[in-house]
Formats: structure tokens, C-alpha cells, sequence
């Protein structure tokens, strides 16, 4: 799968696998240690959580413009796992007496995510050759080791939380860090052409390299095709985040519980899903190039939200079925069965919009626009929190088919611009 690739791919791929790795063992943990730490309302829970992610994401736009303008990609990457590294260390400090250091850790975690989120992406992204048709490939192998790390953290999160305590766990997440950045720097020599400084500092000083020019013309037009993915993608991460939010609170409420499928165990089943897919779907549209049948990338989009709907269908029936009881009754297989279809809508969307940004962004912003692309899946994730707090006040299956329709009409959305989308994407 990795044949005719740069070698920078592999450096990245586990460079991103343990920054999420830290990542995710700290979000696996975040709700349940609000909820068990500190008592507080599932409104209030709801609140952080979508504020918190919401930042996370809106962050990488600050990320892109230092990336572009003035620190270039590697610089911004190596600052951002640092802040990230220290946010942890600060959370692994925190208690109900040092809400400060709770907060602190927020900000902290949030502001090095933004350096170091759309930067590395970027970064992949100009290791292809312009027009290169393994581009998309490359994200969704890209995507593995990001979820290889997602993979292992909710267990290490589990084990660490219940042998010890929820600060040694957000500690691993800092480690999580320091090897992520190990590999990072001793990797450089394979992806350091990609980046956007001259390194033969000319005059004693780092400078931006020369980077292509579009007519300003063409450039808006991009901007604006970007524009209307990104508010589209809005509803999708809507969707999605209900994971450690509304859908954890299912699993702690309404599943059986079992020793070993505790609630934030749950989230490993989506990481899970996307290493075993990810061959498959690669495979497929492998065999539906050669044919020439492959969807443009966005048309994948399109069809990821749809598959996104039926996914919420699926907690629907979960909900009438006996979730809405909030009684321990349910079969796991409900939620297991959800995460399989959301992996599925997920891999047709989030490294499908990677690769697209990657592709249509004007060269001078592509940082910038990549941090854009991030920043919608931060609105969706505050909007996720936000919904979230309703979970309690309403029937469950109305929360759920609630957000189907809204996925099903952004679905909708992106068939009646397709054309417009398609016409930068194979950059």
C-alpha cells in the first residue's frame, strides 16, 4: 500500500499516531473525569466539551497563518507538540481544588493542537507531485496512524484510570508527546524539502521559499469552492462528536455493562473500524481508477454524509427500542453497529476533505486554509457539545433523528454543488 509513495509519509504517519495517541487518551477521559471528579450537569459537561473541541479546531487557523507567514511547517509542528506536551503535564495537575490548572491545561492543549494540526496534513500534502493521483490515498494511510492511536488510547485510558487514577492517565498523554516529537526530528531529512523555509538560510537567516502564483481570479474561486465544503462538512462533525459526549452517555446509561466494555472503551471501536477499512476502501477505489470509475473526491464527501444519516438511524432505533429508559438494558451491538457505519462515513469524509483542501487551497494560504478546514470541524464539535446538553431533556430518539436530517440535508447540499466542488479537485 505504501509502494510508489514519498518516504516522508511513514515519519508523519507516526508522528501523527502518537500526538493522537496523547490526544485521545485525554479525550477518551474528558467527560468521565467531569462527570466523577467534579459532579457537575450533564448541561455543564455538554458546555466544556463542546467549547473545549470547538477550540481545538478553530485554533489550527491561528497554526496555518504562522505556519505560512512566519515560522514554516516544521518549526510551527515541533512548537505546537511542545505547548501540547506541557498542556497535558498541567492536566495530569489538575483537581476539583485546581480547577485553575483544569482550565489552563484547556487553553494550553488547544493553542499547541492549533500549531500542529493543519500543519502536519499540509506538510503530507507537499510531499506529492502536483496532479499526483496517490494523493487521496496518502491521507487515508495518513488517517491510519492517526487512528492507530486513537486505537490504543481509550485502553490505555481505561486501565490507566482504574489501576491508578485519571492524572496518571492525562500523564501518559504527555509521554504520548515526547515520542511523537522524538520521531518527528529524527525523521526530518525525509520530508524537509516539503517544507516552506529555505533551510540554506541565505543571508544567515531562515526565508520562505518561492511559492507558485494563481491569478487572483482563480484564487477567490478556490476560496470559495473550500467555503461551501466547509460548511457543509459543519454538520458532519456535528455528528461525529456526539462520540465522547452523547453517545458516551448512552453507553454508561443505557448498554449493559461488561468488564472489559467500560464506557470509554466504546471509542476504540471507530479507530478499530479504520484500520480494518481503510485496505478495504483503498483497494476499491484502487480497482475503481483503473476502470476509470472513481467519485471525485467530492463526491465521496457526498455519499459520506449519507452513510452519516444512516448512522444516527441507527441510535433512533436504538432509543425507541429501550435507550430512552436510561436503564442498563441495552446490547452493545447497538453502539458498535453505529461506530462501524460512522467509520465508513468518516473515511469518505474526513480524509477526503484533507486531501481536497490540500488540493484546491491557493499555494501562499494553504496553511491558512487548512486551518479553515479544522476550524469547521471545531464549529461542529462546539455545536456537538451544545446539542449534547439537550441529550437529557428530550427523548433520545428525537435527539438522534434530529441530527440524521441534518446530515441527510447536507448530503443534499453537496449533490446540488458537485459540480462546482469537482472543478479544482484533481490538483
Amino acid at each position: 500500500m505504501l509502494k510508489k509513495h514519498p518516504r516522508g509519509l511513514i515519519v508523519l504517519f507516526f508522528t501523527a499516531m502518537w500526538e493522537r495517541f496523547g490526544f485521545y487518551t485525554m479525550m477518551a477521559l474528558f467527560v468521565l473525569y467531569m462527570n466523577d471528579s467534579f459532579g457537575w450537569s450533564d448541561q455543564v459537561k455538554g458546555l466544556h466539551y463542546g467549547v473545549f473541541n470547538g477550540a481545538v479546531y478553530i485554533f489550527p487557523i491561528l497554526g496555518g497563518w504562522v505556519a505560512d507567514k512566519l515560522l514554516g511547517y516544521k518549526k510551527t509542528i515541533i512548537l505546537g507538540a511542545i505547548v501540547m506536551g506541557f498542556g497535558y503535564a498541567f492536566l495530569a495537575m489538575s483537581s476539583l481544588e485546581k480547577l485553575f490548572m483544569f482550565y489552563l491545561a484547556l487553553v494550553v492543549i488547544a493553542v499547541g493542537n492549533g500549531f500542529f494540526k493543519a500543519n502536519i496534513s499540509v506538510l503530507l500534502g507537499r510531499l506529492y507531485k502536483k496532479g499526483s493521483d496517490l494523493k487521496d490515498v496518502g491521507y487515508n494511510i495518513f488517517y491510519m496512524g492517526i487512528n492507530i492511536g486513537a486505537l490504543i488510547a481509550p485502553f490505555a485510558s481505561a486501565y490507566l484510570r482504574h489501576t491508578f487514577s485519571f492524572q496518571t492517565a492525562f500523564a501518559a498523554a504527555a509521554v504520548g508527546m515526547v515520542l511523537s516529537l522524538i520521531i518527528f526530528e529524527v525523521g526530518k531529512r525525509s520530508y524537509i524539502e516539503a517544507n516552506n523555509i529555505d533551510t540554506s538560510k541565505k543571508g544567515g537567516k531562515d526565508r520562505m521559499k518561492d511559492v507558485e502564483d494563481i491569478p487572483k481570479s482563480e484564487s477567490r474561486e478556490r476560496i470559495i469552492a473550500l467555503a461551501i465544503l466547509l460548511a457543509i462538512a459543519f454538520f458532519f462533525w456535528m455528528a461525529f462528536y456526539q462520540n465522547a459526549s452523547a453517545m458516551t452517555l448512552f453507553a454508561k446509561r443505557s448498554v449493559k455493562h461488561y468488564k472489559l466494555l467500560t464506557p470509554e472503551v466504546y471509542q476504540s471501536f471507530n479507530p478499530l473500524f479504520i484500520l480494518l477499512l481503510t485496505p478495504l476502501i483503498v483497494g476499491l477505489f484502487n480497482h475503481l481508477r483503473k476502470k476509470n470509475k472513481e467519485p471525485s473526491t467530492p463526491a465521496k464527501i457526498c455519499i459520506g454524509m449519507f452513510v452519516a444519516a444512516l448512522a444516527m438511524v441507527v441510535m433512533f432505533a436504538a432509543s425507541i427500542m429501550g435507550g430512552n429508559k436510561d436503564m442498563n438494558i441495552m446490547s452493545p451491538s447497538w453502539l458498535i453497529i453505529t461506530y462501524l457505519i460512522m467509520t465508513v462515513s468518516e473515511l469518505l469524509i474526513s480524509p477526503m476533505g484533507l486531501s481536497y483542501t490540500s488540493k484546491v487551497a491557493p499555494p501562499k494560504l494553504q496553511g491558512a486554509m487548512m486551518g479553515f478546514w479544522f476550524g469547521a470541524t471545531g464549529m461542529g464539535a462546539i455545536a456537538a457539545g451544545i446539542f449534547a446538553g439537550f441529550y437529557s431533556s428530550m427523548p433520545h430518539h428525537i435527539f438522534f433523528i434530529i441530527i440524521a436530517a441534518c446530515l441527510a440535508l447536507a448530503g443534499l447540499m453537496v449533490m446540488g454543488v458537485l459540480n462546482k466542488l469537482k472543478k479544482f479537485g484533481n490538483d
